[in-house]
């Protein structure tokens, strides 16, 4: 037996199917406004799913009413402002089991997991980068996005200009946080050729010497490997960032999570 209604409001508890459901709760304990769904069931495009795949199908919207035809969807995220989403969620979301993606994982930020992050079908995983994103300082209305250097070891650096100095003083804080024997050392001469050369290096300063003492006027970028924790292992046989050698404590990773006890 079926009924057709034009509106329905449920002010109590919706359910469709059999079976008792602790999450909402029943009888005197009922929570108002939740619902049951047994399942299968199909939202949107009633021909998109051929059989049933799933408890809960989604396909694209197929409204014929004007207000609901093809929504204006704004954001970075979108493909295009006339291709609706099937699915929108305001708010965090959780998967607890597998997530199979035909296709591609778009990001506006880090994507975290705590297992392996894959996408079964082909698709691609778009690794999140460390960036700043600010309003552009000289060009009115436009944006300036910078994205962070990636190397095969935990270096600092620093930089600046050498006049009529032979020394250049490292930061006090590096003779606990930088390996001196890591140091590296770029001079680029101003104004005139001057021979210069490192002549040695400790935990303190760098000494510099040029050809017959001429006054030495330098940029200079130094670079050294921190020495508090472990070596970066760069390369490493596995399959997903869990299988990382080293300790993958001293690491925060995009598309891992490993405050995992």
């Amino acid at each position: 037996m079926s009924f057709t209604q034009d509106d329905v409001n449920v002010g109590g508890q919706l359910k469709v199917g059999t079976g008792i459901v602790p999450a909402i709760k029943e009888g005197n304990q009922k929570i108002n406004g939740s619902a049951f769904v047994e399942g299968p069931a199909v939202f949107g495009s009633p021909t998109e799913f051929p059989t049933a795949y799933a408890t809960v199908m989604i396909g694209p919207l197929q409204n014929d009413d004007e207000d609901s035809d093809e929504p204006k969807v704004p954001g970075s995220l979108c493909r295009g402002i006339n291709n609706p989403y099937s699915l929108c969620v305001s708010g965090d979301a959780a998967i607890f089991d597998n997530l199979d993606v035909n296709n591609r994982i778009h990001s506006g930020g880090d994507i975290i997991a705590q297992g392996e992050v894959k996408s079964r079908c082909g698709g691609h995983i778009l690794s999140a980068k460390k960036n700043f994103d600010i309003p552009h300082p000289t060009k009115e209305g436009w944006r300036l996005r910078h994205t962070c250097p990636e190397g095969p070891s935990n270096d600092v650096y620093v930089r600046g200009k050498v006049l009529n100095r032979t020394e250049i003083e490292l930061p006090k804080y590096w003779k606990e946080l930088v390996d001196f024997t890591t140091i590296t050392v770029s001079l680029t001469p101003i104004g005139a050729h001057q021979d210069v050369i490192i002549k040695r290096i400790d935990e303190e300063k760098i000494y510099l010497q040029s050809r017959s003492g001429i006054p030495i006027h330098c940029f200079y970028h130094i670079f050294g490997t921190r020495m508090d924790g472990e070596r970066l292992i760069p390369e490493y046989e596995g399959e997903s960032p869990a299988d990382y050698p080293g300790n993958n404590n001293e690491y925060s990773v995009s598309g891992y999570h490993y405050d995992v006890k």
